[in-house]
């Protein structure tokens, strides 16, 4: 039977595990991406188990934790023991970031199950040459700005690697100086988590570009390869005192990426308007939409789900 103890931290050996997974079950949510764990792991806490030939993640935030559904050739009695234990141990959400099968599967077993849209972590993938070219009416406000930043700056597109990296850790310093006190605590886990990315780039398979504008670096894009026909980017940032530099780099990061992906994930807007708005703006091709398993508030919630008796609320 599946138990807390069967969970162990995702660390940075644990890469080539994860390679050798995702080769048989591609994934298509950020969050579930071995750099994203490492990368995170000091906020989020991962944990992972392996049973069966299933990966079940975890993650563990202001003391509440979270499943993952199984990824893995489909178990009904594997998933039986996840209900169980994300029922007794999570919190009102125990298990999430559900994509769209296996959200089906686990309703068609459990169909009392309440499934609810997530939809503010659902992802952004867009077609990587309309991302490059930027061609056709959806885009003329983009290209106009594009072309007066290209008036009123001259710049340089350089690879993010050893030898620049402490250039481009001055300019995180300065990005996150930047960033209202409201951010908070979650701008310096974002901080960390993009250093930790820079200094563990070879390890994680990051790949990255630098604009420099009249010399200095002015943003920055961190990406990597997600499955066999998209590409996903972890980590975008940029000056305001450039105008306009945003969609630079977003444009010379995706005519890089359209040379070997029809797709590019750039992961979701985390419910923020003003960021829903802006990837709304880039018509993505499609959106990978997740599902949260709601905990039920009245009864006992391994009985709700399972239909059968148990030690929280039976006894028997």
């Amino acid at each position: 039977m599946l138990s807390l103890d069967d969970f162990e931290p995702v660390t940075l050996e644990d890469r080539s595990f994860f390679r050798q997974h995702y080769s048989q079950y591609p994934q298509v949510h950020s969050d579930n991406t071995f750099t994203n764990m490492v990368c995170w792991n000091h906020y989020a806490n991962y944990h992972y188990a392996y049973v069966q030939d299933n990966l079940i993640l975890t993650s563990t935030i202001d003391g509440k934790t979270r499943f993952r559904p199984p990824i893995g050739p489909r178990n009904p009695a594997l998933l039986k023991d996840l209900v169980r234990l994300a029922a007794c141990t999570g919190d009102n959400e125990p298990i999430i970031l559900i994509d769209q099968n296996s959200a089906s599967w686990i309703q068609s077993l459990y169909p009392r199950i309440d499934m609810a849209p997530d939809r503010d972590q659902s992802e952004y993938v867009y077609s990587a040459s309309d991302l490059s070219t930027l061609q056709g009416r959806d885009y003329v406000y983009i290209r106009r700005e594009i072309n007066r930043f290209k008036r009123n700056y001259t710049y340089d597109i350089e690879p993010i690697t050893p030898a620049n990296g402490h250039h481009i850790k001055d300019f995180l310093d300065q990005w996150y100086a930047s960033r209202n006190e409201e951010d908070g605590t979650l701008a310096i886990s974002e901080k960390e988590a993009v250093l930790y990315g820079i200094d563990h780039m070879a390890e994680t398979g990051l790949s990255g570009l630098a604009i420099r504008v009249d010399g200095k670096i002015g943003a920055i894009s961190m990406f990597e390869t997600m499955n066999s026909d998209t590409a996903l980017i972890h980590f975008e940032k940029g000056l305001q005192e450039y105008p306009g530099i945003y969609k630079i780099i977003n444009q010379e990061t995706a005519s890089l990426l359209a040379k070997q992906f029809t797709y590019i994930n750039r992961e979701s807007d985390m419910g923020v308007p003003g960021l829903r708005e802006a990837k709304l703006r880039y018509h993505p091709h499609h959106m990978v939409d997740v599902y949260s398993a709601m905990r039920p508030k009245t009864i006992c919630p391994v009985h709700w789900l399972i239909k059968r008796k148990c030690p929280v609320c039976c006894m028997t």
